[in-house]
């Protein structure tokens, strides 16, 4: 029998039981859809929280001056530890594996413009603040390496703060006051998630250049009036981010006479490692759900080998006549094994057809925060595929060996259902 002939009465045998094929192949189809929908839907909790935790920052670190917990060099545990402004060059010269260490103050502060009023956090640092905090701008622009240079008072706001402020107006240009003092808006920050923040959300607060923020509201006593808040790290690479760390943790320590290994005068919020942590959580939730689609998808293979097995059953008189005429076991087993095969692909590819089309569809509605969407990878279908003939081939060869093996005498004897 060649291929052809072959396929032809394989596919009218599939044809004249059609409610049995339609449910050997939703079988295999859901098991497909099962694992694509899952993984996908771990990828997109996966991507949505790794885009809102990079909009808190980018391999940032953070450094808080605390109170010394140990004695170092003669002193006394227990000392306040704080930064000043003169520390983030110092440091840097002293930390090659860094890229940027920058100084942030912060401070609540009565703002006004011509429309209304509010008591809002107003954030000072250097240029590369944007960047490294990542603050997208929707207006405008975020001040530069010359606003700080020469102390200009320019102001960037949030998104929130532009709406409380100016509602509705054009806030671009205009002039607000910052405890009186007359500061031009440059820049309107536009709206972003963020899960975490140390302050505050960014979209509720105002951003200006660091001497203008030294210069007009310097820290309150008993602080020095160069005093920061904190201290903004961030490492050259994902690599030097530990070597980062404690170069910082040294220079620190050197300049305020701390011991290195005292966490409680310098304490660091390390986003990187929050980063590795939250990977290997998603990662852990991608191949869970993966494990529950690969089980659904084995299912549905045990449920064709099953109907398969019943086919046999059922048609082993005319297994019989086809022996008796002449075919060979070999034409026996091909007619089986092609014919689960073509039950086993035909659903195969429909249900990752469907799975990708239904992925298209939710990814065009509005998605909620920490969502990125139903996001199917390359990896996931060729999973698929590889689980997917690993089924068809189990599936497929013990009814196809079971019919081959028939007795051809014992087939002509046999009564359906007796």
């Amino acid at each position: 029998m060649v291929f052809r002939d072959l396929l032809r009465d394989t596919v009218q045998t599939l044809w004249a039981h059609k409610l049995r094929t339609f449910l050997s192949m939703f079988g295999i189809a859901w098991g497909i859809v099962s694992i694509t929908l899952m993984v996908a839907a771990g990828e997109g909790l996966a991507v949505g929280f790794a885009t809102v935790k990079e909009n808190f920052g980018k391999n940032l670190i953070i450094a808080f001056g605390g109170r010394t917990s140990l004695q170092a060099g003669g002193a006394r545990a227990g000392r306040m530890i704080q930064w000043t402004a003169k520390d983030p060059p110092l440091v840097l010269a002293q930390a090659p594996s860094c890229r940027y260490v920058m100084p942030e103050l912060g401070a609540e502060l009565p703002v006004r413009s011509m429309y209304n009023s509010a008591t809002i956090l107003v954030a000072g640092s250097y240029p590369e603040f944007a960047d490294l905090r990542t603050i997208p701008i929707e207006v405008g622009r975020f001040y530069n390496h010359e606003d700080e240079q020469l102390a200009r008072r320019v102001a960037v706001l949030g998104s929130d703060v532009k709406e409380q402020l100016f509602a509705t107006r054009e806030a671009w240009r205009e002039r607000i006051l910052i405890n009186g003092v007359p500061y031009t808006v440059v820049g309107v920050m536009r709206h972003k998630d963020q899960d975490s923040n140390y302050d505050g959300p960014d979209i509720r607060k105002v951003f200006i250049p660091f001497s203008a923020m030294l210069r007009d509201f310097p820290a309150k006593p008993p602080s020095e009036p160069d005093t920061v808040s904190r201290l903004l790290i961030a490492p050259r690479a994902l690599e030097t981010h530990e070597a980062c760390k404690w170069e910082v943790r040294q220079a620190l320590a050197r300049l305020h006479n701390f011991d290195p290994h005292d966490k409680e005068a310098a304490g660091m919020w390390d986003t990187v490692e929050e980063a590795k942590a939250f990977r290997m959580m998603t990662d852990g939730m991608k191949f869970f759900l993966g494990a529950i689609g690969l089980a659904t998808l084995f299912l549905g293979g045990i449920g064709v080998m099953n109907v398969m097995l019943v086919s046999v059953r059922e048609r082993t008189r005319e297994i019989g006549v086809r022996k008796a005429v002449g075919a060979s076991a070999g034409v026996i087993l091909r007619q089986f094994f092609v014919e689960t095969l073509i039950v086993v692909f035909l659903s195969g590819g429909s249900g990752l057809a469907f799975a990708y089309g239904l992925c298209a569809l939710v990814n065009l509605l509005p998605k909620p925060a920490y969502f990125a969407g139903l996001l199917p990878t390359w990896e996931s279908g060729v999973l698929s595929f590889l689980l997917l003939g690993t089924v068809a081939v189990l599936s497929a060869l013990y009814p196809a060996r079971r019919a081959a093996s028939i007795d051809p005498i014992e087939a002509l004897r046999f009564e359906p259902g007796g």
